[in-house]
């Protein structure tokens, strides 16, 4: 199901344009370089369409929003839609201000995304066209537990299907789906949650990988998440045995060693960790 797929990654070395946001863009490069593609950045409009040209995917992030870049975005997302690159959208904060959620319906009604990964409250806003988080965060009241699964699962696959693209829900449990066939995916550790860009790292990641295996995006995608909660998992386990103690090492530690488990991943490693459930 998965066979190859991170080996595509390491092989073909995707080049991403990351129009991402500045308080995570150093992370989001590194950890795009520890997975074996390469990162561009370019969010001026007069640099973007030349780069998305040369690029094979485009990471459009709104985690740092500003009328200068949204014009960025829709003119390289315009061209790599030209181009048929594959283009993956990360609505950070949408629901949480009016621009953020104009600024994600009006990005989803003019570009067609191949990936949309976002936090429950985040898809929930696309889904109903408003909505609430805190912040960056998810609503506390939309958070994804055993008890909602399949009626999350439910609501993401009828967004994917209406959208016709890869709904990725990530938190404490995972939701992939085309509309049909639906992944949920429970690696992970919560200290991932303690520092910024964990998930704007992953939306790049997911990019790189359906840029290397671009007929089978959805498993590509599932396989993307389950690695970088693998990473989260492997680095916590890390930082414990440097402390020397029952509890794990800091966050900014942490951070490091989540990047240096991406730079480490194997399949073979994936295989044995892999928490991923098919519905």
């Amino acid at each position: 199901m998965f066979e190859g797929i991170i080996e595509n990654v390491r092989t073909n070395s995707p080049l991403v344009h990351c129009i991402t946001n500045y308080v995570t863009v150093n992370d989001v490069a590194n950890m795009v370089l520890a997975i074996g593609a390469s990162p561009i950045m370019a969010d001026d409009e007069k640099d973007a369409v030349d780069i998305t040209a040369i690029c094979t995917g485009l990471d459009i992030n709104i985690g740092t929003l500003n009328s200068r870049t949204i014009k960025t975005m829709y003119k390289a997302g315009k061209r790599a839609n030209e181009l048929n690159h594959p283009v993956i959208l990360d609505p950070v904060g949408a629901g949480a201000s009016k621009l953020r959620t104009q600024t994600t319906l009006g990005l989803i009604n003019k570009i067609h995304f191949d990936v949309v990964r976002g936090n429950v409250s985040e898809i929930k806003t696309i889904y109903n066209g408003s909505g609430k988080t805190s912040g960056v965060d998810a609503s506390i009241e939309d958070v994804v537990t055993d008890k909602n699964l399949m009626d999350s699962v439910a609501f993401a696959k009828n967004l994917s299907k209406k959208l016709n693209t890869i709904i990725a829900i990530t938190g404490a449990i995972d939701i992939v789906t085309d509309g049909n066939k639906s992944y949920v995916i429970r690696n992970g550790h919560p200290l991932m949650s303690r520092i910024t860009g964990s998930g704007c790292m992953l939306t790049a990641v997911i990019d790189a990988f359906i840029c290397a295996n671009p007929d089978r995006k959805l498993d590509a995608t599932a396989c993307a998440v389950s690695v970088m909660g693998i990473c989260g998992q492997k680095a916590f386990e890390k930082g414990k045995a440097k402390s020397g103690s029952d509890e794990s090492c800091g966050t900014g530690t942490f951070r490091a060693l989540m990047i240096d488990e991406m730079s480490l991943m194997t399949s073979s490693k994936f295989e044995e960790n892999k928490k991923i459930e098919i519905l």
